[in-house]
């Protein structure tokens, strides 16, 4: 018990300033939706194909100005977001007028609050530290339910810690982690195996990295050039004709060395927001190439599409991202209380004065 509570407190010293950033930028991305003030924002979702195609072909007929990417509004913001190179952006109204335009993500705080939350501001290296900092929170969560079971007689609940002092700040530590700790395990877990998919063995069997992998990956298709004038509000009508209740989600361009055009959508059964039901157009004639229901998709691989919902509280409404809400800011709180105590409000060592030998009596 004492190897587990020496590493328990140098590894929460150690990162637990880095959970505590990530629970606070995690908790302001939940409510992203609620706290960006633009005009029209707050426009209903419209999905009637008619006006989704026309917006499509507005925005992205001829190479000049197009983007590398639209999203479309949803339930909860009513603006779709253009994504083009180099980190510049815009939002548009649900008929393609400009709202708001960035060159950088710098200049939007939702955008550079995601980086950072999902990559550290450094791409994959940074996703990689997340990933492990994720593991390093489901150990401090495992083995602080192990040191306080020994104390459990003496829990007391309390939101925040009745004094700063540390006697004060580890008691608070101890019996809050308890009580939060599925909260915060649910938060770790799905954030770790999203990271390290080969993880997901742990969730869902252990050949369920390489079947997940499998059943997302895109078909594949000679690497060719987007075309000057593809109909590409053909492609939406085509997509609907296939899937006629499914949600109108992302459109994109070719990435890599791809030659196809992805248009994702949100079937009524799934939670991701931005669906796993997709269809794909040749780059170069705009015809459709293939196409993927999610409603077909094995149980093990939905399971896996339901982690990222879980995590960043795209399911459950109002009442679930609450709960989630709870979990960030307590890890904002355990994380960052951990790092003052251990470092700032050690116990100080007591000196001890050698004693003056005694006087010698005549």
């Amino acid at each position: 018990m004492k190897l587990l509570d020496t590493l328990h407190r140098w590894t929460g010293g150690l990162i637990g300033l880095l959970l505590a950033l990530l629970g606070l930028t995690g908790t302001i991305l939940l409510h992203k939706d609620a706290w960006i003030a633009l005009p029209h924002s707050t426009d209903p979702q419209v999905q009637e194909t008619a006006l989704l195609a026309e917006t499509a072909q507005r925005l992205m007929i001829g190479a000049a100005n197009r983007p590398q990417s639209i999203t479309f509004a949803t339930a909860d913001f009513g603006l779709d977001r253009l994504a083009f190179a180099d980190g510049a952006g815009a939002y548009v109204t649900q008929t393609g007028d400009r709202v708001t335009t960035w060159s950088s993500q710098w200049q939007r705080p939702e955008l550079w609050i995601f980086d950072f939350h999902h990559h550290l501001f450094a791409g994959e290296r940074g996703e990689f530290v997340i990933g492990i900092a994720a593991l390093c929170g489901l150990f401090f969560v495992i083995s602080g339910l192990i040191l306080w079971w020994r104390t459990r007689k003496t829990f007391r609940f309390r939101l925040v810690p009745p004094r700063l002092t540390r006697p004060a700040i580890l008691r608070h530590h101890r019996d809050l982690g308890a009580v939060i700790a599925p909260l915060l395990a649910v938060s770790l877990v799905t954030g770790a195996v999203l990271v390290f998919r080969p993880m997901a063995a742990v969730l869902f069997g252990p050949g369920a990295p390489e079947e997940i992998s499998h059943a997302l990956a895109a078909p594949s298709y000679r690497p060719v050039a987007v075309a000057r004038d593809l109909d590409w509000a053909a492609m939406i009508v085509s997509a609907r004709r296939r899937f006629p209740d499914a949600e109108v989600r992302s459109l994109s361009l070719p990435r890599n060395d791809s030659g196809l055009i992805t248009l994702r959508m949100r079937g009524q059964q799934e939670w991701l927001p931005n669906g796993r039901t997709t269809v794909w157009f040749a780059a170069d004639t705009g015809k459709l190439v293939a196409a993927r229901d999610a409603a077909d998709l094995s149980w093990t691989v939905l399971g896996y599409n339901a982690l990222y919902p879980l995590h960043a509280a795209k399911v459950g409404g109002l009442a679930f991202r609450i709960v989630m809400t709870l979990s960030g800011l307590t890890l904002t709180m355990l994380g960052s209380l951990a790092v003052w105590s251990f470092w700032l409000a050690r116990p100080q060592r007591k000196v001890i004065q050698p004693r003056a030998p005694a006087a010698r009596s005549s």
